[in-house]
């Protein structure tokens, strides 16, 4: 029988490709006419994509993952934007996906329906146009985002320029509260390249026959009805949270961990970890340290350190001695209630009944993974989108408490200091909390959401029935 199928082009990095494949798992279940392909380009952490797409190709023949040559990354010069950076690395990577594609078109029992393209792969809907398919975008981050992206034109047609620090606040109609400049996501002051580069984000998604967004419909109710609502933009497909609620690592590090949690009480243990590229200074360290140690909570903290100076690929390293970076004594006071890594299983951990709190540099999977568990966030962002996610989660939706909205990795010249961090540990932690009611509700509205009736389920559903017509459009 003739698959309808689609290829999708995550851009490179473990938590795009997650995101992108239980999209697909979804599909693939619900319809069993479609194929999928997964283009897999490789990044820095190609062992943990590895071990990921061998566990869902065992599981689900319908999910096929070809891997792309790597092609050559762009100069040195380019990473001024991590952004442009990406869009740039995906670019050159068009004539292997285009091969990619053309091969498996000239395939017997194949039909194309179309290609869905990351947000950083915007370059790509070129090519489906040159291949005579449909293209949609995968939008991995929040609803309110997207409709920041669009805004951008809005912003440029009126100012013609970057935004800078001194800008007064933003109406961008996905947000109900204006946008204090201090947290527009870092690509939009960005003069090398960023934020042009999201300017042509931002037009070719209107090219698209639709827009997949990592969300629900519960959790941004304003953002995704505005989006809906303006006629020039494409089609809006809510299909969150998608999360790899199947995967358990399997080693001696996440097994020391999930021990460790087994020992504590119910709700007692405080979270800190800040994503894969997150990390701090010594002297940020160690105010996080006295904090946690005056709190009197227990913890468990994944500590990073910042990449060399000269390491292209920004990649984040573990401290060889904690002790010497933390205070004098810490490990020693806190050996009997607190555990330090390098590394964390963050979904597991975070399903844990041990874990009562989150300080999350507010990565939007990160964010749909507390929310899912149920646990209340303090937010401490570092980079990219992460500041608005958290004036969004703070003020906008009231599902987090702010510890700090607008601290920037590039530029935290002034330190988070030791009481501020307490009060915010404590506040986090305590049961009273309203926030803690808030996300609990929210924990239930996600699952719900993703059953059968629920608001991504029948999103999704409207997502097959129009690759079905679209299709037949295009034939």
């Amino acid at each position: 029988m003739e698959k309808t199928q689609l290829v999708f082009v995550p851009a490179p990095g473990i938590g795009h490709l997650v995101s992108t494949v239980e999209f697909s798992k979804r599909l693939t279940e619900r319809d069993d006419r479609l194929s999928i392909v997964v283009l897999v380009i490789s990044s820095v952490s190609a062992k943990k994509m590895e071990s990921y797409t061998e566990r869902v190709a065992a599981s689900n023949t319908a999910i096929q993952f070809i891997n792309i040559p790597q092609a050559d990354p762009p100069s040195a010069e380019f990473l001024k934007s991590l952004e442009n950076y990406h869009a740039l690395f995906m670019e050159n990577h068009k004539s292997h996906v285009k091969k990619a594609i053309v091969d498996l078109v000239s395939q017997p029992y194949t039909s194309l329906a179309g290609i869905v393209v990351d947000l950083f792969c915007s370059s790509m809907i070129e090519l489906a146009n040159e291949l005579g398919v449909s293209s949609y975008v995968f939008f991995t981050c929040s609803a309110a985002i997207l409709g920041f992206v669009f805004y951008l034109p809005i912003h440029y047609n009126q100012i013609g320029r970057e935004f800078e620090t001194s800008d007064s606040d933003s109406i961008i109609p996905t947000y109900s509260h204006p946008v204090p400049t201090n947290v527009v996501p870092s690509f939009a002051f960005n003069k090398y390249g960023g934020y042009a580069s999201s300017l042509k984000h931002a037009t070719r998604f209107k090219e698209t026959k639709g827009i997949i967004v990592n969300t629900f419909a519960e959790l941004e109710p304003h953002a995704v009805n505005q989006l809906k609502s303006d006629s020039e933009t494409p089609p809006i497909y809510t299909a969150g949270p998608l999360l790899d609620l199947e995967g358990k690592r399997q080693d001696s590090d996440c097994e020391r961990i999930m021990k460790w949690l087994d020992d504590q009480p119910p709700s007692s243990v405080v979270f800190l970890c800040f994503g894969s590229m997150g990390s701090f200074e010594p002297d940020q360290l160690a105010e996080m340290a006295i904090a946690i140690e005056r709190s009197g909570y227990r913890f468990l903290w994944a500590v990073r350190s910042p990449p060399s100076k000269d390491d292209t690929t920004k990649r984040m390293g573990e401290y060889s001695n904690l002790s010497e970076v933390l205070p004098e004594g810490f490990l020693e006071r806190t050996e009997n209630r607190g555990l330090l890594c390098g590394w964390a299983p963050q979904m597991e951990v975070l399903a844990h009944e041990a874990v009562g709190g989150f300080v999350s540099h507010c990565g939007w999977n990160s964010t749909l993974e507390s929310l899912w568990s149920g646990v209340p966030v303090a937010t401490w962002p570092l980079y990219a989108e992460q500041q608005i996610n958290a004036f969004e989660l703070v003020r906008e939706l009231e599902l987090a408490l702010e510890l700090k909205l607008d601290y920037r990795t590039e530029n935290a010249k002034n330190l988070v200091m030791a009481e501020e961090i307490e009060k915010a540990i404590r506040c986090l932690m305590d049961s009273e909390n309203p926030i803690r009611g808030r996300v609990k509700e929210m924990k239930e509205m996600s699952r719900k959401a993703i059953q059968n009736g629920g608001s991504s389920f029948i999103s999704v559903g409207r997502f097959i029935e129009d690759i079905h017509i679209n299709k037949a459009n295009k034939a």
